[in-house]
Order: structure tokens, then sequence, then C-alpha cells
């Protein structure tokens, strides 16, 4: 490997992630150098990305690390991992925005009416199954591993 792709690739990467910050900062107003800045940041990432394809297949890599890939792609564990991480993840989010919402209302409706409280406990425990069934998915992917 040669010093291009060890050092000037990376910082070609990171000029062209801090373009459009450097001219929001210097034009507070956006306008045209912000919106050439971000059009140049979006140029950029799409070569990188083509790069990012193209050196792996011109064979600047090995090949004991392209059989190794390809023996990573080609196991779907990984893709099971993603999908009981994913569950659980998106799971206790939509709980914690449910709880978020309906608990307050929950306390506000209790003290003004004491005899509401189990209908408003309901309401929040409804929410928090929402986490539970993404962790009983997450538990079903796992064990079909």
């Amino acid at each position: 490997m040669n010093i291009f792709e060890l050092l000037l690739f990376p910082l070609l990467a990171v000029i062209l992630l801090t373009v459009p910050v450097i001219a929001i900062i210097r034009n507070r107003k956006g306008g045209k150098i912000a919106k050439r800045a971000f059009l140049f940041n979006l140029c950029g990432f799409f070569a990188v990305l083509a790069l990012a394809i193209i050196l792996p297949v011109g064979g600047f890599i090995s090949a004991d690390a392209v059989e190794t890939a390809e023996n990573a792609v080609n196991s779907s564990a990984g893709l099971g991992y993603i999908a009981a991480a994913l569950s659980t993840g998106l799971g206790s989010i939509g709980c914690g925005i449910a709880v978020g919402s309906a608990a307050p209302a929950a306390i506000g409706a209790v003290a003004e009416e004491p005899k509401s409280f189990s209908k408003s406990l309901i309401f929040v425990a409804l929410g928090e199954g929402v986490a539970l069934y993404g962790f009983l998915i997450s538990f079903i992917i796992l064990n079909s591993l």
C-alpha cells in the first residue's frame, strides 16, 4: 500500500465531511455557499462510496480477506442478530414514546378523579406491552439461530 491509499483517502473523506460545516459557520444565513457546499459533500459521499466499491474489486486486498468476507456474507446468523436487536430496540423506543405521553395524562386524571386509577393504569400498561412484545420476538429470533 502506498501513502495515497493510507493517508490521503481518509483525509479526503474528512475534508469532504467538514466542508458544509465550515460554509455554514462562515455564512450564518445559508445561501449559495451553504447549498454549494452541501452539493459538494453529497458528490463527495458518492465518490467515496464508489471508491469503497471499486477498490476491493480492483485487487487491492488479499484473496484471504475476500474469502473471509464471502463467508461472512453467506452466513445468515448476523442478520438474525440484527433483527433481534432491532425488535428489542424499536419496541423499547415505542414503549418510551407511549408511556411518555400516557403516564402524565394518567397522573393528571388520577389527581382529578381517584376512581379513574384502574383505567389509567391499563393505558400505561398497554404502552409497556410494546416493549415486552419486542423482547419476546427477539428471544424467538435468537432461539431459531
